[in-house]
């Protein structure tokens, strides 16, 4: 054993000791007090790096949350303009059908008709305009694709919406390229006669014919032998506006014959004929129906964030009122093939341009989360343009009784082009905004639990480390003074 007074090194390690033990206590009572085991970069800097990652992601997807459910909001204003317009078109569309009801109405009950859906269609497009989410507008076509005709020669109406082809439509030129030809029925009879102002009792060359009735689609027409030919398709032609089927002479192959002609085009629109003699077909009459249109569609569409030119498929007559140059896809898109624009197969051509102007939510916590939604355009010169050629909601007369049926006509297809708007909505709120709140929710949750197992402070074991620290601090301050005593032992042996 040596003494020494200078330098006591006994001491010192008991002050390291005791030191090291006493910064081991503030540690633990800061983790305590704080909540925190990572307070500073040093406490754990691999920890740090992680749970300030994890912090990040966590304030990320807390603020998506937020966005989905502003986005949910604006969704909610939309479909409950688009719900309003629906309510109005349905008025509108009840007038007409009172309008077509010609055989009651005067030209005065007509025209309070008109009024009335003139008021109803400056309400739709009032709401169109006005429907907004703060300061953006939602329902004019600035929050969506918007389309317009380039080539009013082949086409005469086009609706394309935010979807196409399944995937997010894009700014650009439409083209389109017919691969089948809409055709009208058609057929020529196999009862013969000199000229059109034959008597029809000259029926295939005899003199014997009686005359009869006609069926055509549903109408009867009842002729008598001495009647001419020219009178039977007189009363056919009289009858078309109800069975949309007209008559004419024909001269092919060196006979006369009447021949039938389906005023609209498409298998939805037959010519259903029959007859008590022979005077078009025979008894056993016909019954023939037209071809829908088949067109190869291309537009530009966002396909993995890239600009693509993506191809659809759209068919005619898909609906049971459709005229088969009405072609429409699976998506609601559809346009109105002129008759001339009809008869082009096979030659791609660029007829409507589309401006896209979608909107953008960004519903997750990282770059490039975000998701878009395209509302069309529903203010009248807009709905029920691909119907009849030339017309559109906004242009819609019921003052005569081509113009009502016309406007049933329009209306139905305004109808169906808000309620899939709606659809789309309604679709993109449940499955993408809601489902999105919902499991952002559990990542949120899962993210917490890992950024607290870092850099939280686990009570029970810090407790634990406290008491054990405090005991040794206590031992190390008696043990200290202990050693500080030692050098006195020196001082006896200098008394000696």
């Amino acid at each position: 054993m040596s003494l020494r007074i200078n330098t006591n090194v006994t001491a010192i390690n008991a002050l390291r000791n005791l030191n090291q033990t006493s910064a081991a206590v503030a540690t633990s009572i800061e983790r305590l007090s704080s909540g925190l085991r990572i307070n500073r970069s040093a406490d754990d800097p691999a920890g740090l790096i992680v749970s300030e990652g994890l912090r990040a992601q966590i304030s990320g997807l807390t603020q998506a949350i937020s966005n989905s459910q502003d986005a949910n909001n604006l969704i909610k204003t939309a479909e409950g303009g688009l719900a309003e317009i629906n309510s109005l078109l349905n008025s509108v569309r009840q007038l007409a059908v009172h309008a077509a009801n010609t055989g009651v109405n005067d030209s005065t009950a007509v025209q309070a008709d008109q009024t009335q859906i003139a008021s109803a269609i400056e309400s739709a497009d009032r709401i169109a305009s006005q429907s907004q989410f703060g300061t953006k507008r939602l329902l004019d076509g600035t929050s969506g694709v918007s389309s317009a005709v380039t080539d009013v020669a082949r086409v005469a109406g086009i609706s394309i919406s935010g979807n196409f082809g399944g995937v997010a439509t894009l700014s650009g030129n439409v083209t389109i390229n017919v691969d089948n030809a809409a055709t009208r029925a058609s057929a020529s009879g196999s009862a013969t006669y000199a000229s059109v102002d034959a008597t029809l009792a000259t029926v295939n060359g005899t003199t014997t014919g009686f005359g009869g009735t006609v069926v055509i689609n549903g109408q009867s027409v009842v002729v008598t032998g001495a009647e001419t030919v020219q009178t039977l398709i007189n009363k056919i032609n009289n009858v078309a506006s109800v069975t949309g089927v007209s008559a004419d002479f024909t001269q092919a192959n060196g006979s006369g014959s009447i021949i039938l002609t389906q005023q609209s085009y498409g298998g939805n629109f037959k010519i259903v004929e029959a007859e008590s003699s022979s005077l078009i077909f025979g008894a056993a009459g016909t019954s023939v129906s037209g071809l829908n249109a088949t067109v190869t569609v291309t537009a530009l569409a966002s396909v993995n964030n890239a600009t693509t030119a993506v191809i659809a498929t759209f068919v005619g007559g898909r609906s049971s009122t459709d005229s088969g140059l009405r072609v429409t896809d699976s998506n609601g898109n559809s346009l109105l093939l002129t008759e001339s624009g009809n008869i082009d197969i096979g030659v791609d051509y660029n007829v409507a341009a589309v401006n896209q102007g979608a909107l953008q939510f960004q519903i997750g916590g990282n770059a490039g989360q975000s998701v878009r939604l395209s509302i069309g355009n529903v203010e009248s010169s807009s709905l029920g343009n691909t119907s009849i050629a030339g017309l559109s909601l906004k242009t819609i007369d019921v003052t005569t009784a081509q113009g009502a049926t016309n406007a049933i006509t329009v209306l139905d297809e305004a109808i169906k082009q808000v309620s899939v708007l709606r659809a789309q909505l309604g679709s993109f709120q449940k499955n993408t905004i809601e489902s999105t709140q919902r499991y952002l929710g559990v990542g949120i949750e899962n993210l917490a639990a890992s950024e607290s197992q870092i850099r939280d402070t686990n009570v029970a074991e810090e407790v634990t480390k406290l008491t054990k620290n405090q005991i040794l601090q206590q031992a190390g301050t008696s043990v200290l003074a202990q050693a500080n005593s030692a050098p006195q032992l020196a001082l006896s042996l200098l008394r000696g």
